[in-house]
């Protein structure tokens, strides 16, 4: 008998309140793991906000968000505004070493397993010759990459990123697409809000499209079809 395999993420009827407005509710879906994930959505509609609620940043009114054998601070999270700012005087291998603060526990210093993800991230994304330079000294497609592999260095599992194409000119956004698809590939699960929504730059092979009252939860394809009515 085949046994069914259970969700990473499983979110049942959540209902959010922002400020006593009410940003979406009756919202259920599904992640498994290797799922690539757009979340697209007018302004307004709480693309951002639902991101908030998985990472646990704010409560929900109703509803519930479970994870299967994933500790939230394990989720490799970049925002759509970085804490790090363009002229932070730290280095690239710095702010990627810094992804791996979730896994120091009690301990004061990095040790050498948080030095082997660095270099890991920093691999996979293709920037390890950049590991010396300083933040303030790269382009925004390099920083872009730097920011990824950082939030890479939290996890082995799922990344949420809030908008990563913001300010990437066409060349960048490409680059940065390629490398998505790539993690992915790997195994990591991804999450992205995006509000590109030409068809071409619809990466992941499913979609949360959130509208008000009103969602659609399901392959790119079909959601591709609905929107312009292929």
């Amino acid at each position: 008998m085949e046994t069914k395999e259970k969700p990473l993420i499983q979110a049942k009827k959540i209902e959010v309140e922002y400020e006593g407005v009410k940003v979406f509710s009756d919202l259920s879906f599904e992640i498994f793991d290797g799922d690539f994930v757009c979340i697209v959505g007018p302004n307004g509609a709480g693309k951002s906000t639902l991101i908030k609620a998985l990472l646990g940043q704010i409560h929900l009114k109703s509803g519930e968000i479970k994870f299967r054998n994933l500790r939230r601070k394990f989720i490799g999270y970049m925002p759509q505004e970085s804490k790090v700012e363009k002229d932070f005087p730290a280095s690239v291998e710095e702010i990627v070493r810094s992804g791996t603060l979730n896994r120091l526990g009690f301990r004061a210093f990095y040790g050498q397993k948080e030095e082997e993800i660095t270099k890991r991230s920093l691999g996979l994304l293709g920037i390890s010759h950049l590991g010396a330079r300083y933040f303030a000294e790269l382009s925004g497609g390099q920083r872009q990459k730097v920011l990824l592999a950082r939030s890479l260095s939290a996890t082995t599992r799922l990344l949420i990123l809030d908008e990563p194409s913001n300010n990437l000119d066409y060349k960048s956004k490409n680059e940065l697409y390629e490398n998505l698809k790539t993690l992915n590939k790997q195994g990591i699960t991804i999450l992205m809000v995006t509000h590109d929504l030409d068809h071409k730059n619809l990466i992941g092979e499913k979609i949360l499209a959130l509208a008000g009252e009103k969602y659609f939860f399901g392959s790119t394809s079909e959601y591709v079809e609905e929107i312009h009515h292929v």
